[in-house]
């Protein structure tokens, strides 16, 4: 039986977490450290605040983005992603994207870390690994879209230090064994003005959870966002300034089902495209993750997810893991890729 409808805009159930004395003394560190730890356990979901990243750049790249998705669908597609071959790279149209099965509304341009032909993972073949596809008719795209990965690269290091922290390990610990190197997705999804009245299942993505450690996610005013908690489904509106965070599977994995990989889902309420930014730091992706020794119960949530998965079952490294959800969510690219 499905949870209700979420209610209206409510972020008071998501707490706001200033994350600037992640960088300072010991005593203010470790109480934002609690903070996360705290948000981890119980919603899976939270805001940062106090990031240091100059609001300036999300909305050059917010710009920039609704310019590319105004273009013909003839344009973007000089972009598609079959051109990017295993680095998984690249433009999709709506409906090209299944989840749980069923094509979301939205459509998406698909990006990850600059990597040259001469490096070790290209040169191997790694998929996920390799250059991105940039629209060579809109001026400073690349160069934006590069420095804004960058900037949540660090933020990405930064938080993680913090969840260390909140586990009561050193802040070097999740670096030291699966993120000095990380996997870094990012992706820029418009999802078109729909009326969803006419088909009350018409997800711009439905329910699902990230596959990975730590989401960063910038919204445009739309809104649309809404997570699943023990009293049902709530709304994550915008709070400007602020980024939306959430743990993904391999956290969960990793803390035994402590920390909560949150079911969430999105439709666009406005009556305008609505743009998103989730940027995705995933441990390496020849890490192999296993639980570590900090809680004495496994909490097993296949019962409450929505594909009756657990994310405790499977052997192998991140890719592995991430390979099996590409071959879901893109079944003709995974054949062509692998």
């Amino acid at each position: 039986m499905d949870l209700p409808p979420a209610a209206g805009a409510d972020h008071a159930a998501i707490p706001i977490i200033d994350i600037r004395a992640l960088t300072s003394g010991d005593a203010a560190r470790i109480a934002v450290a609690e903070r996360i730890g705290r948000a981890c356990r119980e919603q899976g979901f939270f805001y940062i605040a106090g990031h240091g990243i100059d609001e300036e750049l999300p909305m050059r790249l917010e710009r920039l983005s609704r310019r590319f998705f105004e273009q013909p669908a003839e344009e973007k597609m000089q972009l598609r992603m079959e051109l990017g071959g295993r680095a998984w790279r690249g433009y999709f149209p709506v409906g090209g994207e299944l989840t749980s099965g069923r094509p979301d509304l939205k459509e998406g341009l698909y990006l990850g870390a600059e990597l040259g032909a001469d490096h070790p993972m290209v040169r191997a073949q790694i998929p996920l690994h390799g250059p991105n596809l940039f629209p060579s008719n809109l001026p400073g795209f690349r160069e934006t879209a590069l420095e804004y990965m960058a900037a949540l690269t660090i933020l990405g290091h930064r938080l993680m230090a913090g969840l260390s922290l909140s586990l009561g390990y050193e802040e070097t610990w999740f670096a030291d064994r699966y993120t000095a190197d990380p996997l870094i997705l990012f992706r820029i999804f418009n999802y078109p003005s729909v009326d969803s009245s006419a088909d009350p299942d018409a997800w711009g993505v439905g329910e699902h959870t990230d596959y990975g450690l730590l989401t960063i996610l910038r919204q445009d005013d739309s809104g649309g966002l809404q997570i699943r908690t023990n009293a049902g489904w709530i709304a994550a509106p915008v709070v400007p300034g602020a980024f939306v965070c959430n743990i993904g599977d391999m956290l969960e994995r990793l803390t035994g089902g402590l920390y909560r990989s949150t079911p969430h889902r999105v439709r666009n309420p406005s009556r305008r495209s609505r743009l998103s930014f989730p940027f995705f730091f995933d441990p390496n992706f020849n890490a192999e993750l296993q639980p570590v020794p900090i809680h004495p119960a496994l909490r097993d949530a296949r019962a409450e997810r929505w594909d009756g998965a657990s994310v405790h079952d499977f052997t192998g490294t991140y890719g592995d893991y991430l390979l099996g959800k590409i071959s879901k969510v893109f079944p003709d690219l995974k054949r062509k890729m692998i």
